[in-house]
């Protein structure tokens, strides 16, 4: 091990995209350090390679956590108008998808470049492909042990950031550090879970409709969204699956409305006068997809004519389209999940600070915490607004001493 001790003002641990936005806050004497070989890696996945980095509708209501009200102080002094004029001010394309959401016109490695200029901009400095080796509270300060390569280099810092995020997408070297490190320091941790996930179901249960894609809304008795769902060989997937997956737990069936919007029960009806020697499937297949309506058809027993149906098994039929239940066996679990739900619990931490209440100069943002926004922005818009919330505060108190 190398006897060179480096001291810092802050030690921010992991560059993602809270780690990155606190560096860039918190100025002159901060070292962010990250595993992987390049800083972003979430961001530079995200939004299907062109980061969907904000929501024109941000507010408490799109997170959840243990302590709904937590989020509101941070959200409320760093907007979605801020990150927008940011982006805007280094040149970035953007535009506007449904529901609010934003994406780069181009790739998402603008963003990662924007926030790495502006980290330079303040002065800190970033070191990669360097993992986390020991970290202890000694005489007032942050002993760290990091492991570059091999090389053993000790920092010492008078603040610590944890912002490594959750377990989501392991594969890109996600792991609970940040709550082995909290609970070392006397945090409670939320139960974790993996949140904006697909469900899985049975093998080869929608193998006949993967690929298909219909409007639909999803729902339990926690919450509704109303989005597209999408048909995998796993099961099923989508926005709206995906933001339903939040509030869903193991056991519990799903409703779908297939129709959204359709009066199927009248629509049935007053086609059954107009041609009633029209297949209900043929019927059917000009509302829903066809082989929606073929895969629908051997469990509901979609078969015979319009005139075949009596007023009570239209509106029976009617009712299953637009209530249609399935109880999935789980989810596709961290490898796939976009976040994680739960993580570090906000009763330890100053909701304007983010600072630790149990050691003063500790501080956690970003996914780490227990604050899980909706697919669509929200948990990007979190990461900016929380890490500045930290970053400032961190900078207060450097000016301030």
């Amino acid at each position: 091990m190398s006897d060179r001790v480096t001291r810092v003002n802050t030690l921010i641990l992991g560059a993602g995209a809270a780690g990155l936005m606190a560096a860039a806050q918190a100025g002159p004497g901060v070292l962010l350090v990250d595993h992987a070989r390049a800083p972003g890696e979430k961001i530079r996945i995200s939004g299907g390679g062109r980061c969907n980095f904000t929501n024109l509708d941000v507010g408490p209501e799109n997170y959840l956590s243990e302590n709904p009200h937590f989020c509101k102080s941070a959200l409320a002094r760093y907007t979605q108008w801020d990150f927008i004029e940011l982006v805007s001010r280094h040149g970035i394309a953007w535009h506007e998808k449904t529901l609010g959401q934003l994406f780069c016109d181009g790739k998402a490695t603008q963003i990662i470049d924007m926030l790495l200029s502006e980290l330079r901009a303040a002065g800190a400095d970033l070191w990669l492909q360097t993992s986390i080796a020991e970290v202890r509270h000694a005489e007032g300060r942050f002993h760290v042990t990091l492991d570059q390569q091999g090389t053993r280099r000790k920092v010492v810092a008078d603040s610590l950031v944890l912002a490594t995020g959750g377990k989501s997408i392991p594969k890109m070297g996600a792991t609970g550090l940040a709550y082995d490190l909290a609970r070392q320091f006397g945090h409670e941790i939320i139960e974790t879970r993996p949140a904006l996930v697909p469900f899985t179901f049975d093998k080869g249960r929608f193998t006949d409709l993967a690929g298909v894609s219909v409007p639909a809304v999803l729902s339990n008795n926690r919450a509704r969204f109303a989005e597209a769902l999408l048909f995998t060989h796993r099961g099923l997937s989508g926005p709206a699956v995906l933001q339903l997956s939040s509030y869903w737990r193991e056991g519990e069936d799903v409703i779908a409305d297939l129709a959204p919007g359709v009066d199927i029960d009248g629509h049935l009806k007053a086609a059954r006068q107009t041609n009633g020697r029209r297949a209900l499937t043929t019927e059917l297949g000009a509302l829903l997809p066809a082989k929606l309506v073929a895969h629908l058809a051997q469990a509901h027993e979609l078969t015979g004519t319009l005139a075949d149906l009596t007023n009570e098994r239209v509106t029976a039929l009617a009712e299953v389209l637009h209530g249609w239940r399935v109880k999935p066996t789980g989810t596709e679990g961290y490898r796939t999940a976009e976040v994680t739900l739960g993580g570090i619990s906000t009763d330890g931490l100053d909701s304007k600070t983010l600072m630790s209440k149990h050691l003063p100069g500790l501080y956690a943002l970003g996914e780490a915490v227990d604050v899980t926004g909706w697919l669509g922005g929200y948990n990007f818009q979190w990461a900016w607004a929380s890490a500045v919330a930290v970053g400032r505060a961190i900078r207060a108190a450097r000016e301030t001493a």
